[in-house]
């Protein structure tokens, strides 16, 4: 085993644990910054496997605008911040759900490949990423982008909760208030 390989089983043990903390926290900012190292653990694997620019556009694009755009929504939305009564439920039933679907998914690649080398393509570049993704994976981008955007939007109309109220359920003004409704 080289360093490579014992630097890449530790980023992904860090992974797994910051992503496991993610789903069992009780708090919310708290399972946001755990999801900030899970996803920067990724992108080093991403350098030690040589693949620069995908570690850089995850550390731009997820952990900067996903995680940021989070905590932006848990503070519009005046989520609660602590431990939730609404997120205490048994996760038994998750863990059991997950874990065979990890078990599943195991099996599935190993039948497949049967411990088989398989011969991987050549290394590819910048520019070839580039390409393929401004030319055949542009619209799946955009719209990506549109859904963070109307995210964004969502949070900010549930932050606000004079949006949509009619007139006459409006409170009157405190000094209507204290002249008796008077002018």
């Amino acid at each position: 085993m080289t360093g490579a390989d014992l630097l890449l089983l530790a980023l992904g043990a860090v992974a797994v644990g910051a992503g496991v903390l993610v789903v069992t926290t009780k708090h919310l900012v708290r399972a946001g910054l755990y999801l900030v190292v899970c996803l920067g653990a990724l992108a080093g694997d991403y350098l030690v496997l040589g693949a620069e620019l995908v570690a850089w556009v995850q550390v731009l694009i997820c952990v900067g605008a996903v995680v940021v755009l989070l905590l932006f929504a848990v503070m519009l939305t005046r989520a609660p911040i602590g431990a939730s009564d609404d997120l205490d439920r048994p996760g038994w039933p998750a863990a059991l759900i997950g874990g065979g679907a990890g078990l599943g998914l195991s099996v599935l690649l190993v039948d497949a490949y049967r411990w088989s080398a398989v011969a991987l393509p050549g290394a590819g570049t910048a520019e070839r990423l580039g390409e393929q993704i401004f030319s055949s994976w542009v619209l799946p981008f955009e719209v990506l982008s549109v859904l963070l955007l109307s995210a964004l939007v969502g949070a900010v109309v549930l932050s606000r909760p004079d949006i949509g109220r009619r007139t006459e359920d409006k409170p009157a003004p405190a000094a209507e208030l204290a002249s008796g409704g008077r002018r």
